[in-house]
């Protein structure tokens, strides 16, 4: 794998000064319309007071320059261009859309992950912005720690943070590896000495909250003695919370999940709705497209909206 890694990915920038603009209600006629005529055009609209912009704006940059002139990116200050973000109904930033043709053919709200603004630009290019060599050690980093080799994953995301030191997939990846080997603290303390604004990308945050639900499972107790507190007062909900906790140490996802729904069930707002908030949690280490995330929502939504 240190082949692959060493292989050279595109050197940034190298494919024209013109990759990456600003746009302003005057040009975004010929910046955006008429440049996607020849190749298509990102438009990413932000303002400099939106926090979520600063997290996805730069992964952006990091993303397009890669691509190496298969796809352009052209930045919008909605502030100083209110008319452009009315036009294109823009509701709220970061909003993100991709033209192709003359015309809008896809978009994204919100600061999005790495990973799926990756699959957006492969999509939006047929494939001609490929994988990087760092991603293709990335998806075999994951990989292995989705088999349960987390050793092998956690030296070759230290191979990609060896390369690249600021990269989110492959700092959130040794987290989890280093979780997975029972090395918390020192996944705590990574996460910890990480700069502020690597804190707030969505796959760190996700791991934040696992290294929080790893925190909470220790200290409950033994599952059989907590199944018979909620039998003896089936409105314990502390007893509840706790077996939750308990059944996520123990790898039991669905387990943990109905706990917490039929605490929301019984009374939300106990401890300042405890049980909802850390339920929000196990969907953010879970992944919002994973099937026990899926259904939970809607059990959830189900449950607050009878």
């Amino acid at each position: 794998m240190e082949t692959l890694i060493n292989g050279g990915a595109a050197a940034p920038g190298g494919a024209g000064a013109d990759i990456i603009k600003d746009s302003t209600t005057a040009t975004f006629m010929a910046d955006v319309v008429e440049a996607s005529t020849t190749v298509p055009v990102i438009v990413d609209f932000w303002a400099p007071w939106c926090g979520p912009c600063k997290t996805l704006g730069p992964v952006i940059e990091k993303v397009v320059r890669e691509a190496a002139g298969t796809v352009r990116l052209v930045k919008v200050d909605i502030d100083q261009n209110p008319e452009i973000a009315q036009q294109m109904r823009v509701q709220s930033i970061p909003a993100v859309f991709a033209f192709k043709d003359g015309r809008p053919v896809d978009g994204f709200a919100g600061a999005v992950p790495e990973s799926k603004v990756r699959e957006f630009i492969k999509k939006l290019t047929d494939g001609a912005a490929g994988d990087s060599p760092l991603d293709e050690a990335l998806d075999a980093a994951d990989e292995m720690l989705a088999q349960g080799d987390s050793q092998g994953a956690s030296g070759l995301y230290s191979q990609v943070l060896q390369h690249d030191p600021t990269n989110i997939r492959g700092s959130a990846g040794l987290a989890k590896s280093l979780i997975a080997m029972d090395e918390i603290e020192q996944a705590r303390k990574m996460i910890e000495d990480m700069p502020d604004d690597q804190k707030k990308a969505p796959e760190i945050l996700a791991v934040i909250s696992q290294l929080d639900l790893e925190a909470a499972g220790a200290d409950v107790g033994e599952l059989s003695d907590l199944r018979v507190a909620i039998e003896v007062d089936p409105n314990n909900l502390d007893a509840r919370f706790d077996l939750a906790m308990a059944l996520y140490a123990e790898n039991d996802r669905e387990g943990a999940v109905d706990a917490l729904l039929e605490s929301i069930r019984i009374n939300r707002a106990w401890n300042e709705e405890a049980a909802r908030k850390q339920l929000l949690k196990l969907f953010e280490v879970f992944g919002h497209t994973d099937p026990v995330t899926v259904d939970a929502r809607k059990r959830l939504s189900s449950i607050l909206f009878s």
